[in-house]
């Protein structure tokens, strides 16, 4: 009489029969449990907890290894859709735009600000608390049909960001780029808070632009990079700011750069340890509470 033979079960479908074991719990492991081990073969738990185990890869900032430049595309994405919706209501250019202080009068028409305001008349802008407007207007561009650039406008920026945010999004990482790129972008609307007239309208990415530019420049100094071509992009950056002063607002553009410089200061010397991070989010609340505080105080002055 021959000796009954013993069956045996995968741990996770008991209805399959196996005869394949792990090599980590030795549990019993079916052909879908099955995953490539340097020896034999292990099941899906012991896979995922091995993983656990791994250091990630990580940019020279700290942040995490951005292969895709994810964010990237998400705000060219973001910035084409808003200008397709200024297209087809111009009025969000009106409602959204950085402008610090204006009004509305009866009829409709935007007119130079008066403190106080007229009877009959509304206040616009951060003096009536929109204060949303200092990053919205860095989504916003000219109309196709208005100011020095037109349709231009809209694509040189979305170029340049295509060309500057891939290759900074993969120094700095997802989180740590969408960080610098707004605080580059508010920046940019405090410093034309300050120093331009209050009854300006200015919009678009370029001070947001601007600061991921001076990041670049700051990562490759940090990672010892050849400068000579890096070099080269800055003086093209530093000159357009200085042409583009007669065209645009150079006061975002500058705002924007100045901006972008410092966070990535932050980011790329803070030493490597286990509280980089908290103190690179600390530079970051800091860069904000600066920026907020200086629009506080100009725009109180206004009213």
């Amino acid at each position: 009489m021959e000796p009954e033979s013993h069956v045996t079960t995968c741990y996770r479908h008991p209805t399959v029969e196996s005869y394949v074991s792990c090599v980590r719990c030795e549990r019993i492991i079916c052909p879908d449990c099955m995953r490539e081990a340097a020896v034999g073969h292990q099941c899906v738990e012991c896979v995922r907890e091995g993983a656990k185990s791994v250091r990630q890869a990580r940019t020279v900032v700290g942040g995490r290894i951005s292969r895709t430049p994810v964010v990237t595309y998400a705000l060219i994405a973001v910035n084409v859709l808003a200008y397709l919706a200024e297209i087809v209501r111009p009025s969000i250019v009106d409602r959204f735009a950085m402008v610090p202080a204006a009004m509305v009068g009866p009829d409709g028409l935007h007119y130079v600000y008066q403190s106080p305001v007229p009877l009959g008349f509304e206040a616009e802008g951060l003096v009536a608390g929109e204060w949303e407007r200092l990053l919205t207007s860095a989504f916003l561009h000219l109309e196709p049909t208005e100011g020095t650039f037109g349709l231009a406008h809209v694509v040189m920026n979305m170029l340049s960001l295509w060309m500057i945010g891939r290759a900074v999004e993969t120094m700095l990482g997802r989180v740590r780029y969408l960080a610098l790129y707004l605080l580059s972008a508010l920046g940019g609307s405090v410093l034309v808070l300050l120093l331009d007239d209050p009854g300006t309208t200015t919009l678009g990415a370029s001070g947001a632009i601007f600061g991921l530019g001076a990041a670049y420049y700051v990562v490759a100094r940090r990672v010892g990079a050849d400068m000579r071509g890096v070099n080269r992009f800055m003086g093209f950056l530093l000159l357009w700011l200085l042409v583009s002063a007669g065209l645009t607002s150079w006061q975002g553009h500058l705002g924007g750069l100045l901006t972008g410089g410092a966070v990535a200061l932050a980011y790329a010397y803070v030493p490597p340890g286990p509280r980089r991070t908290l103190i690179q989010a600390a530079a970051c609340a800091a860069a904000v509470t600066v920026l907020v505080v200086l629009a506080l105080a100009r725009v109180g002055g206004l009213k």
